[in-house]
């Protein structure tokens, strides 16, 4: 697992007032299910604001994402699932993806939770996407980055 090192996410942030939209494809619908889950859980448990809004597939992620935070999103949560297949069409989506969301999060100055996960197989995403049994929770995760980077961003930008 890639997993070794990463912070440890918790539940002890007061989001409150914070408006988050959770963006996600809907390929791979197991993996993707958990992925929401993990994210709600996350956004419950600091009392933000959310909404969840489902796209095609990865590829449609930053698009949306904009779009969520030009309407006013504090944060958004952007959940999708790319598996390897036997042509470059993996790589492309990735990196489309990625390169993407890093431009929307530049370009709005709002934060991007990343939880588009890459994979081999659909066994490593079922060990990722926060389901019973899973080594991690890779939707929870991504939310809890989004939380604390809005908080973060917030008070930079309070008056001192």
């Amino acid at each position: 697992m890639s997993g070794k090192g990463a912070p440890q996410a918790t539940t002890d942030l007061d989001a409150t007032g914070v408006n988050v939209v959770v963006v996600a494809g809907t390929w791979h619908e197991a993996i993707t299910d958990g992925l929401i889950a993990g994210a709600q859980r996350a956004l419950d448990a600091t009392g933000a604001s959310h909404r969840l809004v489902r796209v095609p597939g990865s590829f449609e992620l930053p698009v949306v994402a904009k779009a969520a935070l030009d309407a006013g999103a504090d944060a958004v949560v952007a959940l999708g699932v790319i598996i390897r297949g036997g042509t470059p069409h993996f790589e492309f989506v990735s990196n489309a993806a990625t390169d993407g969301l890093t431009r929307v999060a530049l370009d709005t100055g709002k934060p991007v939770g990343f939880g588009v996960l890459t994979l081999d197989d659909e066994a490593q995403g079922l060990a990722r996407a926060g389901l019973e049994g899973s080594e991690e929770d890779k939707g929870f995760e991504a939310a809890d980055a989004a939380i604390r980077t809005a908080l973060v961003l917030r008070a930079l930008r309070q008056p001192q």
